[in-house]
């Protein structure tokens, strides 16, 4: 009679321990890369929505210069651009319009992805370029009301 010893058919506790090691050494090294690709994630969609504001702003100013806005609706002093970035959602009835249709440049105010807000810091054709306060006269410029620093070094309000 020969006796056979018992296979086992599983993995050792050591073994488990160091595959378990190595997975977590790969995922150490995999994190920063995962966070800076979702900060990169982050920044471009905030330039594509500085870009759609102040295409929008950009509009609305073509729009008053051609007349087909009035300038009645505007504030004194407001050089043609719009009185806040709601008006742009809200639209405007162009002159000598009988339909009553509104002309709208926004669908809706975008949300900056650094604060996750669609609060945004307004400058004022009147303000200083540098202003971090709103004159409120008028909506010229727009920029993120965040204080982080871009992976380029430079601030988000700055953009």
């Amino acid at each position: 009679m020969v006796l056979r010893r018992p296979t086992a058919d599983g993995y050792t506790f050591i073994e488990l321990l160091v595959v378990t090691t190595i997975l977590l050494i790969l995922a150490s090294a995999v994190m920063p890369l995962f966070q800076v690709t979702a900060r990169r994630s982050r920044e471009a969609e905030l330039r594509r929505a500085l870009r759609e504001v102040r295409t929008a702003i950009d509009a609305f100013k073509d729009a008053v210069d051609q007349g087909r806005i009035p300038t009645t609706d505007l504030e004194p002093g407001s050089e043609g651009y719009p009185p806040s970035l709601e008006i742009l959602v809200e639209g405007v009835t162009p002159a000598n319009d009988a339909t009553g249709r509104k002309l709208r440049f926004l669908r809706r105010i975008p949300v900056d992805p650094m604060t996750s807000s669609a609060e945004w810091g307004l400058r004022s054709y009147q303000d200083e370029p540098d202003a971090t306060s709103w004159g409120g006269e008028n909506v010229f410029d727009v920029y993120s009301s965040s204080t982080g620093t871009a992976l380029d070094g430079t601030m988000y309000r700055d953009w």
